[in-house]
């Protein structure tokens, strides 16, 4: 009887023993859940904490007042931060600078005012007009070689030396004990390779290249063209070395003239800043101007002089030599019939230049295409050259073309 108690009393404590760990586990299932629940709780109030503060932040900086822009005039005491503005609004004063501010004050730069004790604040940037910025040629660089430029040895060799050999070797100039030349104006007809040569310096010297059309600088408001150029000589200096390429310059280097309208004066005023630029005060540094123009015979006296174009290097239209080796880098790619002539090509084209040369050929193409055909034969290249020669051009007649 006794035994039988005792064997009951066994299962009802090895049954109690049982719960009890059952039930240890699922409190240290339910602790370690709060605990991670603790944990991600902890993580939002972080999270929603540094959230407010941002927007705390937003708020303090919406509620400061707005900053006015000015330009430094002058650097009165560096050592007290005293210097003379020109706020946007027209006057100047004597003003102190902020201690946040940790770079140096310099005459001319952009900076950001106190509204009202007009304490300088912060230096702004540099700011171009976006018209300016477009201007640099960073990712189309002209995929053109010396080896592009046919019948220009003499002009190619003096853009290398004028040119190129500054930039990249200034210190056989520092030997010699001479300036390196700043300026080099491009003359001569439409189409012998004045723009062409000016691409081929950019892909060879690899430096920063600005292209510049001269009737993009005629602008309607008084003032905006020399403006641009003032931006486009500062975008050099900031990116220097760099070369700077002013195409189709008689638009705005044409001679002053005493009569003119209100138009004419403004170009004149570009004029003078472009005058003031070449050969102002401030050194240009590693900027090299190149100048391109069909009309030599029209600029003014005062760009041509020395010291603005150091160098002033004629494009004449192509002789028989020089014709031929444009033929041969134009039709280098081409496909060819064996019976194609390029010699006397060349003697009919008496009158053309490169550019022409390179209309020819590109219209040979389109006369073997209109036959249906993939090689370009002797026909081909004399229908597009009475073609482009004399119904372009007028120039001469298909009787004395093919005589």
């Amino acid at each position: 009887m006794n035994t039988s108690l005792n064997k009951d009393e066994d299962k009802r404590e090895e049954k109690d023993n049982l719960y009890l760990l059952n039930y240890v586990k699922h409190l240290e299932k339910r602790i370690r859940n709060l605990e991670s629940e603790r944990h991600l709780l902890e993580a939002e109030r972080l999270r929603l904490e540094q959230e407010i503060h941002g927007i705390r932040n937003e708020i303090d900086h919406l509620r400061e007042p707005p900053l006015i822009t000015g330009r430094v005039i002058d650097v009165l005491d560096p050592h007290k931060n005293r210097v003379i503005i020109q706020s946007s609004s027209g006057p100047s004063f004597i003003v102190s600078t902020s201690k946040k501010v940790k770079d140096s004050i310099e005459s001319g730069i952009e900076v950001a005012l106190n509204q009202h004790t007009y304490s300088i604040m912060e230096i702004l940037p540099m700011n171009y007009d976006p018209f300016i910025r477009g201007m640099e040629v960073i990712d189309n660089i002209p995929d053109i070689s010396y080896a592009d430029v046919g019948g220009l040895e003499d002009q190619i060799q003096e853009v290398r030396e004028m040119v190129e050999l500054p930039l990249k070797k200034p210190e056989l100039f520092l030997k010699v004990g001479i300036e390196p030349p700043k300026g080099i104006l491009f003359h001569g007809p439409p189409g012998t390779g004045k723009t062409l040569l000016a691409k081929a310096v950019a892909h060879e010297t690899d430096v920063a290249f600005i292209r510049v059309i001269g009737s993009e600088l005629v602008q309607k408001y008084i003032g905006e063209g020399a403006r641009f150029v003032r931006e486009i000589f500062n975008l050099a200096r900031e990116k220097a070395p760099a070369i700077l390429l002013i195409d189709e310059l008689d638009a705005i280097g044409a001679t002053r003239l005493t009569d003119s309208t209100s138009g004419d004066r403004e170009v004149q005023r570009t004029l003078m800043q472009l005058l003031s630029e070449l050969d102002g005060f401030s050194e240009r540094g590693d900027i090299k101007f190149i100048g391109a123009t069909n009309r030599i015979d029209i600029l003014d006296t005062a760009l041509l002089r020395s010291g603005r174009f150091d160098r002033i290097i004629e494009f004449p239209m192509p002789n028989e030599i020089a014709r031929e080796q444009i033929f041969q880098i134009h039709t280098r790619k081409l496909n060819l019939d064996k019976s194609v002539n390029l010699k006397h090509l060349v003697n009919i084209t008496k009158d053309a230049s490169g550019a022409d040369i390179k209309a020819i050929c590109t219209e040979a193409g389109m006369f073997a295409i209109r036959r249906n055909s993939e090689i370009i034969i002797q026909s081909d290249f004399l229908q597009s050259i009475d073609k482009t020669i004399n119904k372009r051009q007028c120039r001469t007649t298909p009787t004395e073309l093919f005589v």
